[in-house]
C-alpha cells in the first residue's frame, strides 16, 4: 500500500510541476518578460560572441530587452539559433527584408540559443524559430513557432501599429 501511495504521491508532484510550467508560459495577451540580454556594444562589437548567423545585421543587436521593451515601441524579438538550424537562417533573411519597412517604428531583436539563453528560459521557448511581436505597452501580441512568411509578419506589425495609433488618437481627443 505504501508503495503504492508513493508512486501515486510522485506522479502528482511531476504533474503539478509540469502544470506549474504550462501557466508561466508567455502567451499572447501577457506582459513580455523584461530582462537584459546582451547587445553587440556588450561582446565589443563581435558578432561571433552574440550570434551563430552568418549575415547578422547590426541593427538586431543593438537593445537589450529590457532597454527595446522600455523605449515605447513595439518589438519584434526572434528567437533563432541558426548555427544549428536551418529555418532560422531563412527565417532571419526575411526579418533583415522587413526591417527596412518598419526600421524607424519598431525595433526588431535576435536571440541566440547559445548567446543569450536566459531569454529563452525567460519566454519558455523550446526549439526555434519562434517570433512574439510585443507591443509598445509589453504586451505580447502574436506568437508564432517556426517559419514565418513575410506577408504574415507584416499584417501582423501593420495590425499593432493600427492599434497604437488609434490608441494615440484617442489619448488625445480624451486629452
Amino acid at each position: 500500500m505504501s508503495k503504492r501511495f508513493l508512486t501515486l504521491a510522485g506522479i502528482l508532484a511531476v504533474f503539478s510541476l509540469t502544470a506549474c510550467d504550462v501557466q508561466k508560459s508567455v502567451t499572447v495577451g501577457s506582459v513580455a518578460p523584461s530582462l537584459t540580454t546582451k547587445t553587440l556594444a556588450d561582446v565589443g562589437g563581435d558578432f561571433s560572441l552574440i550570434t551563430t548567423y552568418r549575415y547578422p545585421d547590426e541593427r538586431m543587436y543593438q537593445y537589450s530587452l529590457d532597454k527595446a521593451l522600455a523605449a515605447g515601441k513595439p518589438v519584434v524579438l526572434e528567437f533563432a539559433t541558426p548555427g544549428h538550424c536551418t529555418v532560422c537562417d531563412v527565417q532571419l533573411q526575411m526579418l533583415k527584408g522587413i526591417m527596412e519597412k518598419y526600421q524607424n517604428d519598431v525595433l526588431f531583436l535576435h536571440m541566440d540559443q547559445y548567446r543569450n539563453p536566459e531569454a529563452f528560459t525567460a519566454f519558455q521557448v523550446m526549439g526555434d524559430p519562434w517570433t512574439f511581436v510585443i507591443d509598445r505597452n509589453q504586451v505580447v501580441q502574436f506568437k508564432r513557432a517556426g517559419r514565418l512568411l513575410y506577408d504574415e509578419l507584416d499584417a501582423t506589425l501593420t495590425r499593432v501599429m493600427s492599434v497604437q495609433l488609434r490608441q494615440e488618437d484617442r489619448g488625445q481627443q480624451v486629452g
